[in-house]
């Protein structure tokens, strides 16, 4: 499965620390949160050539803390939810569980969001204005 259009790719995060989790489950992480942030900002992202740092950052908070809630709510380390030492294989949480994780945690989710990207506009639109066009 191919992840297209993410708001800040695996090296990116890499680049900013992040080592807790794996590509897959960071891969799942990033669509809830580039889905969250296209809720609040009506799309206007996602025809952007370029993506700002202060989305990147968003989305890095959000995937670290999706992932930690998570870890918290379901007892795992980086996103897996279970693991066989016999044949050795890794299963993650699934995305319905991250999905539910994402509605539990729905209030810090809008304010983080609101708090990095109120001001931030791309192409000379803001990206959280609400008002008519």
């Amino acid at each position: 499965m191919t992840f297209e259009g993410q708001y800040l790719t695996y090296a990116e995060y890499q680049a900013l620390g992040g080592s807790a989790i794996g590509e897959m489950p960071f891969n799942l992480l990033e669509f809830e949160a580039r889905r969250r942030i296209d809720i609040k900002t009506s799309n206007r992202l996602q025809d952007a050539t370029t993506i700002p740092q202060e989305v990147k950052l968003c989305v890095n908070s959000l995937i670290n803390s999706i992932s930690n809630y998570a870890e918290a709510k379901y007892g795992n380390k980086g996103n897996i939810a279970s693991e066989s030492t016999d044949g050795y294989s890794v299963s993650y949480l699934t995305a319905d569980q991250i999905s539910n994780v994402v509605k539990s945690k729905s209030a810090d989710i809008d304010d983080t969001i609101r708090a990095y990207l109120l001001g931030v506009a791309v192409d000379g639109e803001h990206i959280m204005y609400c008002g008519v066009r």
